[in-house]
């Protein structure tokens, strides 16, 4: 018969403390025949009885007197066991983020998954330096950047900048600097884009429509580039959620589709899989992603 060892040991402790099996049941809050059944099966297992069941009270016997202290240090341990188990559980899950997610979107991500029992601790950084987090184990997972055909979350991209709303899509074309000269207004990718599947061929496209070089430019930061297109007529590449936040006017671009593309690294294969099954949805708002699985 396989034995509740830490069970049949609380059951013992209890009642010999208490001095009676109903008594004893109710502090280790189980029903008294249970505690009885407990008790039986570990003197069963040892061979020998605990209790001297001939008196109305629950008298330990000698052998019982002699494994009582062990039995306790069973139980304080196993409570030990226990409480350290629940702060394990409580201990953040630190989570590598787009430095693009605003406060708004990161609190509401924290609400949802505390709601699941994940405790997230966010640390917001570049492209480049969220898979370097992971890496070096100061994060055990970040959102990285792959092409948006291999992600598990898609954001499309296009162009904003000031003034009001206007349908259809926005040609690089349109851009091109005329006879009549004039400052040519140019198209500002942020360090969250500043990755090839992006960059790259957005300067092809800029290249074919006959654009000048700096017509498409990296930012030094996305602060830097919402300055530029609040200061003039340029573009942000952003997504739609990004335009939003920022005031601005969002069109898609109308010779290329582009998107950010997201999945999870993870130093443990068992993170990734938790994190992108039970917030898939809750990162997908965070991020401005398409809520498509």
């Amino acid at each position: 018969m396989v034995v509740d060892l830490i069970g049949s040991c609380r059951a013992f402790v209890s009642v010999s403390e208490a001095g009676t099996f109903t008594a004893g049941a109710a502090i280790a809050r189980i029903p008294q025949p249970v505690a009885s059944r407990r008790i039986a099966a570990l003197e069963g297992h040892f061979g020998e009885r605990l209790f001297d069941r001939s008196t109305r009270r629950a008298r330990l016997t000698p052998f019982g007197r002699d494994m009582l202290p062990s039995a306790k240090r069973l139980v304080a341990l196993a409570d030990a066991m226990e409480h350290d188990a629940r702060r394990a559980k409580l201990r953040p899950l630190r989570l590598a983020m787009p430095d693009t997610c605003a406060t708004r979107e990161l609190a509401e991500l924290d609400a949802a998954a505390r709601a699941l029992d994940v405790f997230l601790e966010f640390r917001q950084a570049a492209p480049r330096e969220r898979a370097e987090l992971v890496r070096v184990q100061e994060v055990r997972a970040a959102l990285t950047v792959v092409p948006a055909e291999e992600g598990t979350w898609k954001v499309p991209l296009g162009l904003a900048g000031g003034g009001g709303p206007r349908a259809g899509a926005l040609h690089l074309e349109t851009l091109r600097v005329g006879r009549s000269g004039g400052a040519p207004r140019r198209v500002w990718i942020q360090p969250e884009d500043d990755v090839p599947h992006i960059r790259d061929r957005l300067f092809r496209v800029r290249d074919s429509v006959g654009l000048r070089p700096a017509q498409v430019s990296v930012a030094d930061s996305l602060t830097a580039a919402g300055a530029a297109v609040f200061g003039s007529d340029d573009l942000l590449l952003c997504s739609a959620a990004q335009a939003a936040e920022l005031g601005l006017t969002w069109r898609p671009i109308g010779e290329i589709r582009l998107a950010r593309g997201y999945e999870i690294t993870a130093g443990l294969g068992e993170d990734a899989q938790r994190i992108r099954a039970r917030l898939w949805s809750d990162i997908a708002r965070c991020l401005g992603a398409e809520e498509t699985k």
